[in-house]
């Protein structure tokens, strides 16, 4: 994976193209993280997510919701965001790691995977899916 820095991040969109945001990768407590900086709002993502969800989505071999949630609310089955918290996932749970900001997976991890040409995402203004490339 290209390594951007917080000097050199990639400038990215929701799917919905309706907000722009940053990412770039970081080290916390000796872990790859991934810091996504919404507005103010700053995020941390395992790194791990890049290679996990291109994975995922090559076995799912189809389009797959994306199903973005903040934490509190409950992600439905079947959408990169359950998946982004499943415990069958390759890391048994959350890919976020600051509580209470740990969602969002099918929000801002798409865009990541599309960028990195990993992936196709789509660009709806809701309901968005993605697959492997």
């Amino acid at each position: 994976m290209e390594k951007r820095t917080k000097d050199n991040p990639w400038k990215l969109q929701t799917p919905p193209q309706s907000s722009s945001y940053e990412m770039y990768i970081d080290e916390k407590n000796g872990v790859e993280i991934i810091v996504c900086t919404v507005g103010k709002t700053v995020l941390h993502y395992d790194a791990r997510i890049v290679n996990d969800l291109y994975e995922m989505l090559k076995k799912h071999n189809d389009w797959i919701l994306l199903g973005s949630k903040d934490e509190k609310a409950e992600a439905k089955e079947g959408t990169v965001e359950y998946w982004g918290r499943s415990k069958d996932n390759p890391i048994g749970g959350w890919y976020g790691l600051k509580k209470g900001l740990r969602g969002r997976v099918g929000m801002y991890i798409p865009p990541l995977l599309e960028a990195l040409g990993l992936a196709e995402v789509e660009h709806n203004k809701r309901n968005n899916k993605m697959r492997a490339i």
